[in-house]
This record gives structure tokens, sequence and C-alpha cells, in this order.
């Protein structure tokens, strides 16, 4: 690609300038080869002419496209030079207001002197779990990605966090050891993570001060290394220093600050615990007034001494300990004050009554003129003599204050040690995860050692950068397997060799410090003798023979060489610290207790040589040495940990807030080692694509033939065909690797297609719009000649229609005038018609009127003679007839009662039943004497009538004989056939069949003897009426006593059998067990045995209640009997008609009833017989499994122990194998028989439903087993309650529950066992069952509370049991809906309104739970589904994203769309629908989780500059409808759910409305209510269009938003709390399931509740 093609008419260049660094200008005309200048135009219109250097005509940086500007990642520029990253990073600080961005594998923060919301818990949770690449740029990102690597990896991790002073390193390190703590969690009970936090505010107060570049700048650095466990919890910490600024203890620089804890100290002077220390304004003290800059603007340092107290606190720093700290800060101060007099020009004195020094000495516990003495003079010491010499005033003041430095110093170790100690863990560390804040790169107009000590650090620090960057880039490549060529990067080396090697700048300083007469001058002289020629990177100033300049990495730096040699000895008067080692002061002997200890093995050495002091100064190390080893040692650290690295950026010397000075920038820049990166990484190959992202991104370059189903193989060849110089890209595994500048060129290739495109599209629509503007002209054209030509139509009309309307107007008047006077006459005529035809018709009514009251009155005198005849005629037949039946009735009285006689076994069986029948002959006789008052005429036709009626019935009879002769064959038959075929019941059924046979020949011959009376009845027709009707009603009883007799013997002959069964069980038992122990009580037998005999109990009850039930219906019938006899004499003649068939009928049930009855007894002789046999197998398996283990024992006795154990786990295995099969085979009988007893109880109702259709007077006598009245309690013992629990809280599986059971299930059995505790009136119980039930379903949420099934399991049974507490409360709020029956079961003597209390708070803790645990769930799939997965497919446009590429959660294959987020939506409905949730609750649920839904995405939205765009505001959209669609389909559109989108919906419109005029500005104020001023600004910002024909937000339309915005009231928040749960109501409803019909299955092994 020449450069001609790019450097070509209106492309954007980087031009040179001296106020901004770098300045864009445009190309005005095509750039040929060979051009000495480039025609430009500059942003503000100004043509000029850039000059190109002759010799190497070089070209100015390119432009990358808008399209990539404000890039998360600096990588991701197509190219990558300064001007590039310079634009980039002022795009994002001032436009965007971002201040973090990626350059690769750092990142970049800039410093915004402004305090902003990115910082909350709510920032913190977003990007917790997410990878570096979904987010955008953030201090927590790099913490994240440190805690998942130390986590994923099990290596340890290191921030490097570094700038200058007032970048923002203190804070950023701060924000990252806040993540750790926040998102870890401590193993042990103290908060671990407070303490670490804790140890910052004492840091910044010790070490930290107001510096004219930062008000709260550190002035040492420190490594944290932070400890954790093997769950990566925080355990503990641990500090390292280096490099303490002791010299700010006593000088300040203008409009400085010495260390924030003296003006602490001073502010706090009021309070009482430190009136001691004499302390005032800090005014008052040398050390602190300066720099004349007490306060620092927005803090407040009373506030700020009462948190570092605070922070003391928290660390386990006592209270004591505390104030001698500040009573040796107080002395400082104090010591800061003294005043030095001078004597003559080698002597000073301090006075005796110098009121700080005396304060000094009184607060360190000295004496004071021993200090005053030694404060002016010093010891010298020779070979043979020791000298005291006093010291000249400067002397004196600086031993002052190197005696203060020093104090300072020690505190300042102190402290650190204490607080190490305080974070030290007992446990031990798995891993660790160190923070380094150390200074960066620094020049000065003056620089002395501490500027050379820090740029020395920051020298190894960017080596052991560089090797990483080139490690990383190598190991990329590699991976790839692309061909690998050596990158050439900046190597520090040398410079570094200069510093550290021998006969190096420290070598050659600590040598200087050792000779006697070693000065400043001498040891700068040695430098120029010994490195000026030799070492490139160092060098001498023209005008200066006490300084040199050495050239590092980021600049070249002059050090002026005065202070080097007494900074790098530190020394302090000897005698002072051996006052202060005299002190009473016991905390000051602390802070001196190292250097007793190096004193003591240093006096040993130097006792052998003889020469004490002079050991003494040999071995003490050097300033420069120290921090030498403790690189060293901090660089081992670092190259044994993975490191991460945060540069930080000093936008501006002012503090002015997101303002960016570009040459202060590029400075740094290039001092922290950020272009060194770009460069390494424009070296090689920095844009990198995937196959699937280079295929999205460029299919437009693409023709349709062109497109594989190989995505990789159709990217090489349009690649081949767009970039001819295959050396610009490179193939590899998974990423095509594309050299600096080829991204761009590639958008420019797309942008022209795309371009091309947009232009044929505009011709193709202008077109179309003149076209249609054409064919509208016509139309209306048309249109108006219509209109006009109809005009003048109706004009023509007009006048036609008013001349017609004339003529029509003329001939209807005059035919009005005609028709007038025609309707008069006629009316006329008509009225004298009427009146005439009135009065005619009046004459004739009044004739017919007569002659019918005429026929009304005949009609009466006839009728009334007709029934006085009748009447007459009927009284005297009434008379006859009664006459004649009194005189039968007579005879046949006698007949009877010789009849009576011959019947005496029916006297006995029928006790008082002549008594009876004399009450029936006398009622007769009545009847007889009332009937002879009638006529004979009536007798004769009555008997008419009951002749008829009787020659009927004997047919009937006749026919009924005939049938009753046929079934009694065929029950001949049938029992013979039951005989041949069950002969174990020959003896029993023989005896049956007997007495079936008398019954059915007494039937018989009382049916012959019936027939033989028919023959009389023409002549005793009356008589026999009566007759029939008694021996009726005898046989009928005697049948019906004869069959309860028999039913009653057969009960209890079965009893005692039953009896002599269960004793001869226990016989047998007995005796085959003689041999061993009987079963003992709790045993599987004797269980079984127990079972046996109640279910034998219980069948015994049931007898007996049949036979109550027989006597019950003899009393019945007895009483049936009196009303049928009452009833004969009223209905006598329709008694006729029916006895035949009633007795019939009768016959029939009772057989019917027998064979019934017979069939039980043999049903139940058979499970007995079953029964029986099964307890013999069980028996005999128990003495198989005994002689077994006898066996086993004895075997087992003789086998080593390793052999016993699997013997007997053998032996167990296959044990508890046959018993499961057993099992298995029981449940397997139990459901056959279930079946089988379904189908017997369909056939049993179905004959009954039958037999009672053809019931018709008579009830016939039917025994049918009464069912067992439950009232919907459990029995169960005192004691049980753990048992029950365990079986039905702890143990229980809800899965299985829910699919086979009723919803509800075990709420509804606990309060069945709560109404039987109530019934029985036990306190004591009802409070032991609920409470252990709540501790039970408390300990099942805790430990299984993860679980949604079990918590959505435990909530609905949680509020079930709550809400059948109220329901049988009896509280007519909620006994409304209550059937007759569940009132009946309200509890009686227990008020339960506290527990309702405790069960409802226990139902919102589990509804608590298990949202947290939905959300868990959801929280993967939310993001992925409803942001980065592209539902719409060609709507969205990707684009570069440099070296973190954006990582999706779920493969391709995998991908989550919003279709798998409603289908876990849908899992969660059902799986709660069929756990029994109330419906209410269940809305409350979704309701939550969509607001989480919107609070996720829209908090992902607000920290994902990619995803804030039109196109993905569409999707939104989209995805958000999906979501309503699916509450309509769960008819949940109510609940409230939708309104919770509301946020998101708006900040989908806001993507996508315009965002350019004020009345833009206004509409989106009126539509986006539900968000906040901060989150609409901050979607504004972030706003980036994807393709190029989107345009950004300009800063004043986001103005423009804010001052209308301004008034409103609401939270000043960014993100929405996601973690927020509305509080939820648990309304009451109302439960149909009737507790009488509830029944525990077996499977819950609840066997000891007892149904009451």
């Amino acid at each position: 690609m020449a450069a001609s093609e790019l450097y070509s008419k209106f492309a954007r260049v980087w031009l040179p300038d001296a106020a901004e660094v770098w300045k864009s200008a445009e190309l005005i005309k095509d750039y040929t080869p060979g051009d000495l200048t480039l025609s430009v135009q500059l942003e503000d219109g100004t043509e000029v002419e850039y000059k190109l250097d002759p010799k190497t005509k070089k070209l100015p940086p390119l432009r990358n496209p808008n399209i990539l500007v404000g890039e998360n990642d600096l990588t991701s520029l197509s190219y990558l030079h300064e001007p590039a990253v310079l634009h980039n990073l002022k795009v994002r600080f001032i436009d965007s207001k971002l201040i973090y961005t990626y350059c690769g594998i750092v990142l970049v923060a800039i410093n915004p002197y402004e305090s902003l919301p990115i910082y909350e818990a709510d920032i913190i949770n977003a990007y917790s779990g997410q990878n570096m690449g979904d987010m955008d740029p953030h201090i927590f990102a790099v913490a994240e990605e440190a805690y998942k690597q130390m986590a994923r990896d099990e290596r340890n991790q290191s921030i490097i966090v570094s700038g200058e002073s007032g970048a923002g390193k203190t804070v950023s390190a701060k924000y990252a050891m806040r993540y750790f703590a926040t998102v870890s969690c401590a193993s042990t009970e103290t908060n671990v993570e407070e303490r670490v936090l804790a140890s910052s505010p004492i840091m910044e107060a010790l070490g930290n001060a107001k510096t004219t570049r930062n008000d709260n700048s550190s002035r040492f650095g420190k490594y944290i290394e932070i400890g954790f466990d093997k769950q990566y919890g925080i355990i503990g910490a641990n500090m390292r220093t280096y490099l303490l600024e002791k010299s700010r203890v006593v000088f300040q620089a203008h409009r400085e600050r010495n260390y924030h804890i003296f003006y602490q100290l001073c502010a706090s002077s009021h309070l009482p615990e430190f009136k001691p220390f004499k302390l005032g304004c800090a005014d008052d003290f040398h050390c602190t007034n300066q720099g004349q800059s007490r306060v620092v603007e927005g803090v407040d340092d009373a506030k700020e001494m009462s948190n570092t107290r605070r922070a003391f606190s928290l660390l386990g720093i006592c209270e004591n300990d505390q104030m001698e700290i500040y009573q040796v800060l107080a002395a400082l101060l104090h010591l800061s004050n003294v005043e030095v007099k001078d004597q003559s020009a080698d002597r000073s004195s301090i006075t005796a009554d110098n009121a700080h020094l005396m304060m000094f000495c009184e607060l360190m516990g000295v004496q004071c003129d021993e200090m005053a003495h030694w404060l002016c003079h010093r010891k010298l010491q020779t070979t043979t003599e020791t000298y005291v010499k006093s010291v000249s005033k400067i002397n004196a003041v600086n031993g002052r204050d190197a005696l203060a430095k020093h104090i300072y110093a020690k505190l300042f170790s102190w402290i650190v040690a204490s607080i190490n100690n305080a974070l030290k863990s007992a446990a031990k560390q798995h891993s660790f995860i160190g923070v380094l804040d150390i200074y960066g790169f620094e020049t000065f107009d003056v620089n002395s050692f501490e500027q050379f000590c820090i740029n020395y650090a920051n020298e190894k620090l960017q080596q052991q950068f560089n090797l990483h960057v080139f490690k990383l880039e190598q190991e990329e490549y590699m991976k790839e397997e692309i061909p690998w060529t050596l990158i050439d990067f900046y190597d520090n080396q040398p410079c570094i060799n200069l510093i550290e090697a021998k006969l190096g700048v420290l070598d050659l300083l600590d040598e200087e410090c050792k000779m006697p007469k070693g000065s400043d001058d001498t040891w700068a002289q040695k430098l120029y003798n010994t490195l000026l020629k030799q070492n490139a990177h160092f060098d001498k100033p023209r005008l200066s023979n006490r300084a040199f300049i050495i050239h590092h990495f980021a600049d070249k730096v002059e050090y002026q060489c005065e202070g080097f040699l007494e900074k790098n000895k530190d020394t302090v008067n000897e005698e002072q610290i051996n006052v202060l080692k005299k002190s009473k002061f016991d905390f000051l002997l602390k802070l001196f207790e190292g250097d007793e200890k190096a004193t003591s093995s240093t006096g040993k050495v130097a006792s052998i040589s003889g020469r004490l002091g002079q050991g003494q100064r040999d071995n003490k190390k050097t300033v420069g040495l120290q921090f030498r080893q403790s690189l060293h040692l901090l660089m081992g650290t670092l190259n044994a940990t993975t490191p991460h690295y945060v540069r930080c950026i000093k936008p501006n010397d002012h503090k002015a807030p997101f303002t960016l000075d570009p040459v202060r920038a590029v400075q740094q820049l290039r001092a922290c080692g950020v272009l060194e990166t770009i460069r390494i990484s424009a070296a090689g190959f920095p844009s990198r694509w995937t196959y699937q992202e280079f295929f999205n991104r460029y299919r437009v370059l693409m023709k349709q033939k062109d497109i594989l189903s190989d995505r990789k193989q159709t990217c090489k060849n349009i690649l081949e065909k767009l970039i001819e110089d295959q050396d610009k890209y490179q193939f590899g595994k998974n990423k095509i690797f594309f050299r600096a500048g080829q991204v761009a060129y590639l958008e420019k290739l797309r942008s022209d297609k795309l371009r091309l495109a947009c232009v044929r599209i505009q011709k193709t629509i202008r077109c179309w719009l003149a076209r249609k503007k054409y064919l509208n002209m016509k139309k209306s054209a048309i249109i108006i000649q219509r209109h006009v030509r109809g005009h003048q139509a109706r004009c023509y009309v007009k006048f036609l229609r008013r001349t017609r309307a004339a003529v029509v107007i003329q001939r209807n008047v005059r035919m009005w005038a005609n028709r007038r006077r025609y309707q008069q006459q006629r009316s006329a005529a008509i009225t004298i018609q009427c009146f005439l035809r009135a009065y005619m018709a009046r004459e004739q009514y009044y004739k017919l009127m007569y002659e019918q009251k005429a026929l009304v009155i005949q009609k009466w005198v006839k009728g009334w003679l007709a029934r006085l005849h009748y009447r007459r005629t009927i009284t005297a037949i009434v008379l006859l007839q009664s006459c004649v039946r009194r005189m039968r009735a007579k005879k046949e009285l006698k007949k009877l009662k010789v009849e009576a006689r011959s019947v005496e076994h029916f006297k006995k069986l029928n006790i008082g039943m002549e008594n009876k029948i004399m009450q029936l002959q006398h009622k007769i006789n009545e009847q007889v004497s009332i009937g002879k008052l009638c006529k004979y005429t009536k007798m004769n036709k009555n008997k008419h009538m009951i002749f008829l009626l009787l020659n009927q019935v004997i047919e009937e009879l006749n026919a009924k004989n005939n049938l009753l002769s046929s079934k009694k064959d065929e029950m001949n038959t049938l029992i013979l056939d039951q005989i041949k075929t069950d002969s174990e019941y020959t003896k029993q059924m023989e005896k049956n069949l007997s007495e079936e046979r008398s019954r059915y020949q007494n039937l018989l011959s009382e049916h012959l003897h019936l027939e033989e009376r028919h023959k009389d009845l023409k002549e005793q027709m009356d008589l026999s009426i009566v007759r029939i009707f008694i021996l009726t009603l005898f046989n009928f009883q005697i049948v019906c006593f004869s069959n309860v007799l028999f039913q009653r013997q057969e009960l209890e002959t079965e009893n005692k059998k039953l009896k002599q069964d269960l004793n001869e069980l226990r016989k047998s038992l007995t005796i085959e067990n003689s041999e061993s122990l009987p079963p003992a009580p709790g045993s599987l037998p004797y269980n079984i045995l127990l079972e046996q005999l109640s279910s034998s109990n219980d069948e015994l009850e049931m007898r007996k209640e049949e036979v109550l039930l027989l006597r019950s219906h003899m009393v019945r019938q007895e009483a049936l009997k009196h009303k049928v006899r009452k009833y004969i004499f009223l209905n006598s003649h329709i008694i006729i008609f029916i006895i035949y068939g009633e007795l019939w009928l009768a016959y029939e049930g009772l057989k019917e009833t027998n064979r019934l009855l017979e069939l039980q007894m043999q049903e139940q002789e058979r499970i007995h017989d079953e029964r029986g046999r099964k307890l013999l197998e069980e028996v005999t398996k128990l003495k198989n499994e005994k002689v077994q283990q006898q066996k086993l024992l004895a075997q087992s006795l003789d086998l080593p122990e390793d052999a016993r154990i699997e013997a007997f786990l053998k032996l167990e295995i296959t044990r508890l194998t046959s018993e499961n099969l057993e099992l298995m085979e029981h449940q397997e009988k139990q459901d056959r028989t279930i079946r089988k007893l379904k189908k017997q109880l369909k056939f049993y109702m179905k004959k009954v439903d039958d037999f009672e259709g053809n019931h018709m007077f008579l009830t016939v006598l039917q025994i049918t087993r009464k069912e067992r009245e439950y009232q919907g309690m459990l029995e169960y013992k005192e004691g049980d309650e753990s048992r029950l629990l365990k079986n039905l809280v702890v143990d229980l599986k809800p899965r299985g529950v829910a699919v086979n059971f009723i919803p509800g299930l075990p709420a509804y059995i606990l309060f069945m066992c709560l109404r039987y505790a109530d019934n029985v009136n036990d306190e004591h119980r009802v409070s032991t069952l609920l409470n252990s039930t709540i501790s039970s379903i408390k300990g099942v949420i805790k430990k299984r509370g993860n679980d949604f099934e079990v918590g959505s399991f435990w909530l609905a049974n949680t509020c079930r049991l709550r809400h059948c507490m109220k329901q049988y409360s009896g509280d007519e709020v909620f006994t409304t809906h209550n059937t007759a029956k569940q009132n009946e079961h309200c509890l009686t003597n227990f008020e339960l309104s506290e527990y309702q209390q405790v069960f409802g708070d226990l139902a919102i803790q589990i509804y608590r739970q298990l949202i947290k645990c939905m959300e868990e769930l959801l929280q993967p799939l939310i993001v992925a589904s409803m942001l980065e997965r592209e539902t719409i497919q060609g709507v969205l446009g990707s684009k570069p994203t440099g070296l973190r590429k954006r990582s999706t959660s779920f493969p391709e294959e995998d991908a989550v769309t919003v279709e798998v987020l409603l289908q876990r939506l849908s899992l969660f409905h059902t799986t709660m629908t069929q756990h029994g949730m109330d419906s209410d609750l269940i809305k409350q649920v979704v309701k939550q989780l969509f607001y989480i839904i919107c609070a996720v995405t829209l908090n992902h939205l607000l920290l994902r500059k990619d995803m804030c765009s039109w196109s993905k505001g569409l999707q939104i959209r989209y995805n958000v409808w999906q979501l309503e669609e699916w509450l309509t389909e769960r008819e949940l559109a109510d609940c409230g759910a939708k309104e919770t989108l509301e946020p998101l919906v708006q900040a989908a419109q806001l993507l996508q409305i315009n965002k350019k005029t004020d009345a833009d500005a206004r509409a989106i104020c009126n539509m986006c209510t539900a968000l906040t001023t901060a989150q609409i600004v901050k979607v504004l910002t972030l706003y980036t269009p994807v393709i190029e024909f989107e345009e950004r937000v300009s800063t004043t339309f986001i103005t423009t938003i804010k001052d209308l915005l301004k008034d409103r009231v609401e939270s000043s928040t960014l993100m929405m709390d996601a973690k927020k749960i509305f509080s939820v109501m648990l309304p009451f409803t109302h439960s149909s399931v009737a507790l009488e019909t509830i029944q525990i299955p077996a499977s819950l092994n609840l066997s000891f509740l007892t149904r009451v």
C-alpha cells in the first residue's frame, strides 16, 4: 500500500506544535512521492505548507478514523503513535469524562481533581466476576483480574501503581484494596477487611503531606501484601515501606506542609486528653509554619484526627499507646521551636529556661540540662582520647533537626511494625496480592538525593515492565503460531548499571561516605573522573562542577551534589541518642530497641579490634545501600508474581478538574512507559481480529460468491484481494494480525463501499421522490379539473331542478284543494253510518243475553236434582256392604284364631304379636261397625271392582311363582358347583346350603298355602285381604330375623376364629423361636405383629358396627310394621297390587346380601391366611439370618481385622440389596391391590346404583360397611417431633413431593399434628412442635438455601402453614369462605397469633434467600442475553477491541439469548406454581426478578461505552418487548413488573432519540422521568457511533440537558441498586382442601402418625 494512497486529498494528519504538542490538519491536495511539502489546512481554516525533512522525508503521522476515536484500549487504534494516544486520552478525559483507559496491559488513570460517583459498592458488585475486557476500564477491573488470576492460576499477583506526585497513586491503591476487601470474605470471625482498610488513614496521616503538586502526596513508597487463604478470603496483610522523606519533618518549601499528623494534632489541641502537651495553633511551631499553607482546602484536620484515632483503635493499638504516639509527636513540635543562640563562630548555646526545650524534655522523660548540653556540643573520639567540642549555631540547628528526623523515622517504623502485627494472621497464607504504591519519575529545578533514589527505582521498574510487555507479545505470537521476529525495545540496563554497578554512582557515594574528609565536591570529582567518558548515560553540566546529569529512560535529569553525602550517611549525634535511651518514657525506649541490639552486636566485634567507634561507623549501612537492597528484594518479589500495571497521570499543575495540559501529559506518558508500550505494539502486529469479528465487520467488502462455509478461508481470500503486501498481516490459529495502519485502510475501503452504497440508495430514493412528486401533481390537476366540471354541471342541474319544482308545486296545490273538499264529504257520510249501525248492534246484544241466562238457570236446577238422587243411592249401598263385611269378618276371625294356635314358633320369635293382632282385630271390628252404615248398592259396586283387581293379582302371583321356582333351581346348581370347586369349605357351605334350603322351603310352602287360599277369595274377598297381609308380614319378619341371626352368628364365629388364629400364631412364634429370645420391642418382627394385631382389631371393630347396624335395622322394621298396619286400612286396595311384588323383592335383596356377606367372609379369611403365611415366612427368614450371622461371626473371629471388615461390608451390602428388592416387590403388590380394589369399588357402586333404581317402596335390607369418619388430625406420641421433622422437613426432597403429591402437603401434615396437640390441650406439645418446625426450616434454608427448588418449596409451605393457622383460627375475617366441616376443625384451646407473626418473618427471610438464589442463577444470563447477544441479525456493528478482547460468558454455539433467559424465568414460574405458592407471592417474585434484570442491564450499560449506540438501543427495546410478551402469556401483566423495566426502556429510547437541538433536549427531559440526571448525562456522554454516519453527542447538548434538569430533586447516585429487594406482602389465601381427606403417602416414612 503506497503512501500516495494514504496521503491523498482529505486525508487527516498530525502536525507538531509547540503549545499543543500535536495539531490536527487535513490535506488539501494529494501527496506524490518526491514532494518536499504538504499542503494542509488546519482546523481553524488556516492553510499552511508543511515542510518535510529533506533527509528522512518522514511524513507526518496519520489520524485514525473517527469511528476509532475514544476507544477503551489504545492498542485498538489502527495508527499507534504519540499523537493518536494523546488525542484518544484527551477525548475520553475531557469529552466523555472517563478517567481510565487501557493501553495493552497497562491501565492509564488520569486524576480528575474531582470526586466521581464511580467507586460505590454497586460499582464493585458490577465489576465482580467480570472479565477485564467486558467492562469499561476501571481500577476495579484490574483488581478483579488480579483476584481472578490468583484463584485460577494459584499464582501470587501484584499491582504496580506508579506516577508522579499528584497523579492519584495513593487513591488508586486504596481503591484496589477496598475492592479486595469487598469481594473477598474473611476466614476468621474478626473483620480483617476493615483492619486492612484502616491502615490507609494511619499511613496517610504519618506519611502524606501537601505539596505544590498534590494536597495528599505520599512521601514514601509502600508495598502491601494482602494475604488470602485457600477460600481466597483475606486473612491478613503485611506492609513494606521505602525511602520516607524525613527532611520534610524539619523543612517545607513554600505552599507546602509537613506531614498531616502534626496539623491534626494541633487542630485537636483543645481536647482534654491533649491539654498536657501544651500545643496550640500550627502557626506557633517552626516545623509546621515554614510553608505558610497551614490549611488544605476541603479538609478538616480535627475530623481527620478522629478518623486516625478510630483507625488506631480498629487495628488494636490501645488508647495508652496512641497517647504515647501523640506525646512523641508533640515533643517533636516543641523541639522544632528550641532556639539556638550564637556565642561565637564555633560556639552556640541554649538557655536553660527555654520553655519548648523544657516541654520537650518533660514529654520525652529526659534531663533538660543534659539534652541542652549535647544539642550544642559533640564528642570527638580518637585512638587515645575523647574530646567534647562545642559546635556552631548552624551545626547545632542541623543536629537538632537530625534528631527530630531520627525520632520521627523510628516512630514511623514502629507504627508500621505495629500495623503489620495487627494485620498478621495465625492462619497459613495460601497466596497474596501485592499493591505497590511508589513514586513516579521526578524532575525538578533542583534535584537532590531523594529524586536520585526515586528515579533509580523507576529505572528498575521500567526495566521489569519492558521485559514483561515483550514477554507477553512473544507469548501471543507463539500461541497463534505466526512467524516471530525480534522486536527492538529500549533496554535501560546500561543506565541501571551506571547507578548500581561496581564503581557506579551509589558505589562511589558509599566509598566517599567512608572517607574521613569526604565531601560533596570530592565525590563529584570522582564521578567526573570515573564515569564521564566511560558511560554514555552520564554527563557533566557546562557551568557547574557540583552537579551531574543522568540520561534516564524518560528524560535527562541534572542532580545537585550538595547534601548527597549527608543524606546518604543519615548521621545523628550519638550522645543525643544516648540521652534519649536514658529516658523514663517507656515508649521512647521501645523505639530504640533495635538500635541497642545493633550496638551490642557491633560492640563485640569492636572490642576484638579495639576500635569501637570506627567499627560502628564501618558497619552502619548507608541510606543508598539500604535502599538498593530493599529495591532488589522488591524486584525479586515482583518477578515472582504476575504483575498488573496502573499508570497515574497528572493532567495539569493547577489542579483544575477535567483539564488536560498536553505538554505535561506527554511528559508523563513518556516517563511512565505508556508510549514505550505503544511502540513495542506498533513494531509488531498491534491490530488483532478474530476471524468471526473480521467477517462480521468487513462482510460488505465481499461478494456473495466469495463467502464460503469456512470463515477462516473466506477471510484469507478477501485479505489477499484487499491488501497485496502479505507482510502487512499474518494469519494465526484464531486471529488475524495486522500491522499498524492496515485496519485504518480497511476502514477506509469499508467507508468508501458504504458511501457508494449510500449514494446509490440516495439516487434511487431521490428518483422515487421526484416521480412521486410528479404523480402527485398530475393527480392534483385531474382532481381540480374534475371538481370544476362538477361545479358547472351542478349549477345546470340546479336550474333544471328549480323549474321542475315550480311545476310540481302548482300541481300539488291544485290536488290539495280538490282532495280537501272530497274528504269533508266522505267524513260526514261515515259519521251517519256509524250511529245507525251502533243502534242495531245494541238491540241484538240485549236479545242474546236474555236467552243465555234462561239456559243457565235450567242447568243448575237439573244438576241439583241429579246429585240428590245419587247421594241417596250411595248411602244405601254403603250400609249394605257394611253389614255383609261384618258378618264375613266374624267368620274369618274364628278361622284365624284356629290357625294362630298352630304357629307357636312364630309366637316365640315374635313376642307380643298376639296383642298386636288383637289390636288389629279391634280396629277391624271398628271398621266393620262403621261399614254397617253404608248401603248395599255401594257394597255391590266395590265387590265388582275388587274382583277385577284380584284376578290381575292372581295372574301376577302365578308368574312370580314360576320365577321363584327357576331361581331356586339356579341357586341349587350354583351351590353344587361351588361345593365341587372349594373342598376346604365344604362343611361350612353344606351348613349354609341346608339353612338356605330350609328358608327356600318355608317360603315355597307359604306360597303354596297362599295359592290354596286364592280359591276361597271369591266368596270371602274382604276378609282374605286382611289374612294375606298378616301372613305376608309374618313371613317377612321371619326372613329378616333369621337373616339377621345368621349374619350375627357368622360374625361371632369369624371373630372367635380370628382370636383363635391370633393365639395360635403367637404360640407358633413362641415355639419356633424357643431357641432364642422372642422378638424384642421395636424390631422388625415385633412391628409386623403389632401391625397385624392392629389391623385385626380394626376389622373386629368394623364387624361389631355391622352387628349394631343389623340390630338397629330390626328395630326399624318393627316400627315399620306398625306403620304398615295403619296404612293397610286406609289403602287396602293399593296394597293388594304390590304385596307379592314386594315379597319377591325382599327375598332377592336378602339373597344378594347373603351372597355379599359370604364373599366378604371368604375374602377376610383369605387375607388372614395370607398374613399368617407372611408372618411364618418372616419368622423363618429371621431364623435363617440368625444362623447366617452366627456362622459369619464364627468365621470372622478367625480372620484379620481388615478381612473381617470387608466380609462384614459385603454381608451388609447383600442384606441391604435383598431388603430393597423385597420392598420393591411389596410396593408392586400394593399397587396391584390398589388397582384391583378400585375396580371392585367401581363394580359395587354400579350394582348399588342399579339396585337403588329398581327400589320402589320398601327398602331392601343392605349391610354396607361403614367408612371411618376422620377429624382431620394426626396423632403422634410426645417426643416424636424430632422424628417427624427429620422425615418431613430435613430429609425431604422437594422435587418428588411437588410432582407426586398435593401442593403444600408438609404444611397440611404439620398443621394436622398441631390440631391434635390443640385438641388434647397440651401447650408444651404446641410450642415444641412450632418451635422445632421453625428451627428445622431455618436449618434447611441455611444448609440448602442456594438450591432454588428448596427455597421455593419451603416458602410455599411456610406460607401455607401460616394461612392454615389463620384459616382455622376461628377469626371471622379468615373463616368467611370455610365450609361447615372446616369450621368444625378450627383450633379450640390456643391462640397462635404470635406464631403467625413468627412464621410471617420466617417466610420473609426465605423470600429474601430465594430472591438471592434466583439472582445468582440469572446473573450470568442477564448481560449476555439483554446486551451482548445480537438477536436482531444485521443491526449491530463490531469495532476493533484491542489487546483486551471483549469476551462473552458463553461460546458462540452456546450463546445466551433472551430466549434462554425466558426459559429460565419459565422454569422459575413453573416450579413455584407446582409447589403451590400463592399467586400474589409469585407476582411479587416476578416483579423483583424483572427489577434485577433492569438494574443489572442498566448498570452494565452505564459502565460499557461500547454498548451505548443507536443499534444497541433498538436491540434492548426488542428484548424488553419479549419480556413483556412473556408476562402477558403467563397472565402476570398486572404484577408491576413492566413498571420496573421503565428505566431500561427509557435508556434505550435515549440511545435512539435525536440529540441535537434544544427541542430534543426538552423531549429527553420529559421522556426520561425514571432516569436520574447522572444516568442521563452518563448515557449521553458514553454514546458512541458504531458506523461512520452517526454523530457523537456534543458537549453543548449535554450542558443544555444539565441546565434543564438542575432543578430536579432526585438521588445523585449513578447506578441502580441491584441488591434492592422490594418489601414483600403475604396476603391470606383460603384453602379448599379438606383436612379429613388428606392421606399420608408411605414414601414419607411417617407410619408413626395415626389419622384421627
